[in-house]
């Protein structure tokens, strides 16, 4: 995620203008960086944990459906790096 798109974010849900009257500085927009990894972190890991709990329904017959959803799970896990 850019800057750009965080202070766009920050402005739509009016963060922005709530916790900082409008202003943004180089500590708030390091805060809202902060804030926006964490979140993504967590979406990354429930997306992760879905593909995981799909794999885990599936029968041992599919593994090769098993195998693509746990990989699945692990290319969503990477896209942090």
């Amino acid at each position: 995620m850019t800057q750009d798109e965080i202070i766009r974010m920050a402005r739509e849900a009016e963060l922005y203008s709530y916790l900082w009257g409008g202003d943004i500085n180089q500590q708030s927009l390091e805060t809202l960086e902060r804030f926006a990894a964490l979140v993504a972190a967590h979406e990354r890991e429930a997306c992760a944990k879905v593909c995981e709990d799909y794999a885990a329904e599936l029968d041992q017959d599919k593994s090769y459906w098993d195998a693509a959803a746990m990989n699945c799970a692990a290319a969503i896990r990477t896209r942090s790096k």
